[in-house]
């Protein structure tokens, strides 16, 4: 076994790390205190990331991509969990990977762009009756002579101001589940108020509604009730990137930021690293930040050999995202009264942070699917000699 960086995957990280320094950290507190950013920054800094080649690095390099490993990916994302999430979105784009089934002239009209940064897009499955359990949805596409009818509603959609086109889940028959890509702008597609959240300032959740939308033949993106496979392929991703990579990356700034604080900061003149409690919760910190990071790690190695990993993401889903909660409530804790001051960023990092148990499956949805694979593959799932 192998743990070690090679020099390109150093290169890339040194790349986004100083990228995320000198272009998007001066920009947190602005866009934390005015809750979004302009059109005239969002476009700067979108149009920098790409001249270094840091726009939609999963996609294809044939497509215009970075071609990136899942590996190599991964190693970005963490360095995205540096900074807020609304500043990843617009430097180094959120290009789903569900547009690698366009075909014909959906390749020209929708995946191209998406990878040129000239449109973007952003994807609807989540309901009000239906957030965990993806199946359970209520919008619907009906076949017409045209094409399809959109009728339903989204909501919680991430992007929904910014993005001028959706992949939408619908159901197309009983138990059958399609995408659509579905341009802003027709007729009876209406976006609903932002949804204001505790975290995550600076990025719309927007509500959608789809009253008699027509869609032509074109909308369809790959095959007819393959919409469930197609959703689900996008969060696996999503969970192992968005969540677990950058909530280690997340985690690893709030804990420098806490043993900076604990190293500087003195009460009955000793600083408060030298106490055993607050050493315990720097201790434990750097412990879990380190195991979430291999698992992470593992997952994305398995899927660039080819291997399933549902289990290993669903995994990384919960203790990631976990471990980040547990990191931030520690730096509340040693910073003190100024951990819960908005002066710092340690209390904004505690808001944002409390999502990420929740948002692509709960962590109680997921530990569901771990415990239901270990009493059918029993020990394999966690033996290596098994």
């Amino acid at each position: 076994m192998d743990f070690s960086l090679n020099d390109e995957q150093k290169m890339i990280i040194e790349t986004v790390r100083r990228f995320i320094g000198e272009e998007l950290a001066p920009l947190e507190d602005a866009l934390e205190q005015a809750g979004t950013l302009d059109d005239v920054t969002a476009r700067a800094i979108h149009c920098k990331a790409k001249a270094l080649g840091l726009y939609a690095m999963n996609m294809p390099e044939a497509l215009g991509g970075g071609g990136l490993s899942n590996l190599d990916r991964i190693l970005c994302e963490e360095q995205f969990g540096h900074t807020s999430d609304m500043l990843i979105r617009r430097a180094f784009g959120n290009v789903y990977e569900p547009l690698l089934h366009c075909q014909g002239s959906q390749v020209e009209r929708w995946l191209k762009p998406s990878i040129a940064g000239t449109r973007t897009g952003a994807i609807c499955i989540t309901e009000p009756g239906a957030g965990s359990d993806a199946a359970g949805i209520k919008t619907n596409a009906r076949k017409n002579d045209k094409g399809w009818l959109l009728n339903g509603s989204k909501h919680f959609i991430s992007d929904g101001e910014w993005s001028d086109f959706f992949l939408v889940s619908a159901k197309t028959g009983e138990k059958e589940i399609s995408m659509f890509m579905v341009d802003k702008g027709l007729a009876g597609f209406t976006l609903g108020k932002d949804q204001k959240m505790m975290g995550l300032r600076g990025t719309p959740h927007l509500e959608l509604f789809f009253d008699n939308v027509q869609l032509d033949e074109a909308a369809l993106l790959g095959a007819q009730g393959q919409g469930f496979k197609l959703a689900m392929g996008a969060l696996n991703v999503v969970r192992l990137a968005q969540v677990g990579a950058r909530s280690v990356g997340k985690a690893t700034h709030v804990c420098e930021l806490m043993m900076d604080w604990a190293a500087e900061r003195k009460q009955f003149d000793t600083r408060i690293g030298d106490f055993q409690m607050v050493q315990q919760m720097l201790a434990d910190s750097v412990i879990e930040i380190s195991a979430a990071r291999w698992m992470v790690y593992q997952a994305a190695w398995m899927l660039d050999q080819g291997l399933e990993a549902r289990e290993q993401i669903a995994m990384v889903k919960v203790h990631a995202a976990e471990t980040l909660g547990r990191v931030v409530d520690r730096a509340v804790q040693v910073f003190g009264g100024m951990g819960f001051c908005k002066e710092l960023p340690i209390e904004r990092y505690y808001r944002d942070a409390r999502i990420y148990r929740i948002f692509d499956g709960t962590s109680e949805i997921h530990r569901g699917v771990i415990a239901k694979s270990a009493l059918k593959k029993g020990a394999a799932l966690f033996d290596i000699h098994r």
